[in-house]
């Protein structure tokens, strides 16, 4: 049996098993040098058997730490892009620096312009990050309306180890640029969203 075989042979078992209530959600597997051992198979093996669950949302965690059961995720809606966040947050990254040629033309400054850079992870009430935030600002200023933009896009390294997803991972992307009393930009941001936690149904 080839080698794409039997990992993807040992992933089915490893979900079957999971489905059985062998490991609970939250609960960590054991080790892949102990599962390689119990499967008769090399580790690296046992590697890709834990990616394949990972990709597919049974199991969590990083690559070379413990890997556990993901808990079922709890499905939203998000209807308004610049609604304020009902729980809590942690900051990931706040620095300035110069504004990319994308990050220019969405704030319609100079190229280079100084810009604050903000990450931002929202987190469900029970702790798991719902979304990943990325902001960019070039003025101050208060905001009075909106404009957003839908897509899907692969995550980033920060974004998928913030959302517990594998880098490449597809996630919607919510381009959201906040407008001044003036009509001018004052912040862009993306919205990371994981397509098996969220719809999107955005209204005018």
């Amino acid at each position: 049996m080839g080698s794409d075989a039997r990992y993807r042979r040992i992933a089915s078992d490893l979900l079957r098993r999971i489905k059985a209530g062998e490991w609970a959600p939250g609960e960590s597997l054991p080790s892949r040098v102990a599962m390689a051992i119990q499967y008769g198979v090399h580790e690296q093996t046992m590697r890709l058997a834990y990616v394949e669950l990972r990709r597919t949302g049974i199991l969590e965690g990083e690559q070379r730490q413990a890997v556990f059961v993901a808990h079922p995720p709890a499905m939203r809606t998000l209807t308004n892009a610049d609604a304020p966040w009902p729980w809590g947050s942690e900051l990931l990254d706040r620095s300035t620096g110069p504004a990319s040629d994308e990050i220019a033309d969405r704030l319609a400054v100079p190229v280079g312009a100084i810009v604050q850079h903000k990450m931002v992870e929202r987190l469900e009430p029970g702790g798991r990050t719902a979304m990943v935030v990325e902001s960019w600002r070039a003025r101050g200023g208060r905001h009075v309306t909106f404009a957003a933009e839908v897509g899907v896009t692969p995550l980033s390294e920060q974004a998928a180890h913030a959302l517990g997803l594998l880098v490449d991972t597809l996630a919607y992307r919510v381009m959201r640029t906040r407008l001044g009393t003036d009509g001018k930009p004052v912040e862009t941001a993306d919205l990371y969203l994981p397509l098996d936690r969220w719809t999107i149904r955005l209204h005018g």
